[in-house]
């Protein structure tokens, strides 16, 4: 089905795993990769973080092959991956194991019947220690259900905010 309906680019069509944390079709799903940008949250200038007016002075920008995130910290991130989700189709993502057993989780909201976009992905390292997170390495699990029918309103019907995000996306009111 990704394949026919072109709904992840780049697809890896096998389980990528030789030292690196894997990423690519698993038995019911896709392992996605985190992209080489972050945005990692800081209390440097004392901002709060608010949904409703976000002030991008509560995260520095990280472009690198790593990322360590501080102890008790959070970050954002994108996947490498570009997906289009078929009408029909609703899906729920969740962290690998790998890294949930180091004490990061990985949380990204379902995405939509007809949701497009890079993933943001929000990683938290709810350790006291700093965690290193690998770029262009598996990071989390996307899990697909198909419906026998269509949604009467899909996400691109009602212009959703983060339709056709690129790069990491910070909160939208």
């Amino acid at each position: 089905m990704a394949k026919e309906h072109g709904m992840i680019e780049p697809f890896a069509e096998r389980q990528v795993r030789e030292g690196v944390i894997s990423y690519g079709v698993s038995s019911f799903g896709y392992d996605v990769r985190v992209a080489d940008e972050f945005k990692i949250f800081t209390n440097v200038f004392t901002a709060t973080v608010d949904p409703k007016n976000f002030d991008p002075r509560s995260f520095v920008d990280w472009k690198s092959e790593t990322c360590i995130v501080p102890p008790n910290s959070f970050a954002l991130a994108r996947s490498v991956e570009y997906f289009r989700i078929p009408r029909n189709v609703l899906t729920i993502c969740v962290g690998k194991s790998t890294y949930a057993r180091c004490g990061i989780i990985v949380n990204v909201t379902p995405f939509e019947p007809e949701w497009e976009g890079h993933v943001t992905l929000e990683i938290s390292n709810t350790t006291p220690l700093p965690a290193k997170i690998y770029a262009n390495e598996g990071i989390a699990q996307v899990l697909f259900f198909e419906s026998d029918e269509a949604p009467d309103i899909s996400y691109a019907d009602r212009g959703g905010k983060y339709q056709a995000q690129r790069g990491v996306t910070l909160p939208k009111l």
